[in-house]
C-alpha cells in the first residue's frame, strides 16, 4: 500500500468483519514531537489471546479460505520503516485497538493520502456500522461522527441518497473532501 489511508480502510474493514458497531478512526500530526499517530478501536469480538500473539504475522490470518493476512503486517512495516512501530491491543469480547506511530518527517513514511475518499467509502459501504474521526493537524482539528449524520436522516439509511448527499455535506464541511 502507498498511502496510509488504504491501510486505514484495511484495518477499519477488519473491523468491521469482526463485527464491530463502532469504529474509531484518530489521526494526530504531532510535528512538535516529530510523530504522526494513527489509532483504530472497534467494540467488535477481539481477538482470543493465540491470535493477538500472532496479529502481526504475515503468515496467519483467521479468514477461512486465506493463507496470508497481510493488513496488520504491513501496516506495521510501514511504521517501523519511518522510524516507528505499531502496538495492538485486544480483549476477547471487548474489541480492538491499532495504534501506529510514525516519524513525521521520516523520508520514508508514506503520506496519508486520499482521507475523504477512504472515510466516505467505510460510512457509504458499512451503513449499520457508526464511525467517529478525529483529525488533528498543524492546521486545525476535524471530526464527523455518523451518529449527528443519522440523526438528522429521521430514520432514513446512511446509504440513501439522502443519507449520502448529507455525508458528502458533512465530510466537506469539515474539510474531509
Amino acid at each position: 500500500m502507498e498511502e496510509l489511508a488504504l491501510h486505514i480502510l484495511d484495518i477499519a474493514e477488519n473491523s468491521i468483519r469482526a463485527g464491530a458497531q463502532t469504529v474509531e478512526i484518530e489521526i494526530v500530526e504531532d510535528v512538535q514531537q516529530d510523530r504522526l499517530h494513527i489509532t483504530i478501536r472497534d467494540n467488535g469480538k477481539g481477538m482470543d489471546k493465540r491470535t493477538l500473539r500472532h496479529a502481526l504475522d504475515p503468515f496467519f490470518t483467521t479468514k477461512v479460505g486465506k493463507r496470508v493476512g497481510l493488513g496488520l503486517p504491513l501496516l506495521a512495516a510501514a511504521a517501523r520503516q519511518a522510524g516507528g512501530d505499531i502496538a495492538v491491543r485486544s480483549k476477547r469480547g471487548a474489541g480492538t485497538e491499532v495504534e501506529a506511530v510514525f516519524q513525521y518527517s521520516h523520508a520514508d513514511r508514506q503520506p496519508l493520502g486520499n482521507l475523504g475518499a477512504t472515510l466516505e467509502t467505510l460510512i457509504i459501504g458499512n451503513p449499520d456500522v457508526d464511525f467517529r474521526l478525529l483529525h488533528r493537524s498543524p492546521k486545525g482539528e476535524k471530526q464527523l461522527d455518523t451518529r449527528d449524520i443519522r440523526a438528522a436522516l429521521n430514520g432514513a439509511p446512511i446509504n440513501s441518497i439522502e443519507g449520502i448527499r448529507r455525508v458528502k455535506q458533512s465530510m466537506e464541511e469539515n474539510g474531509w473532501l
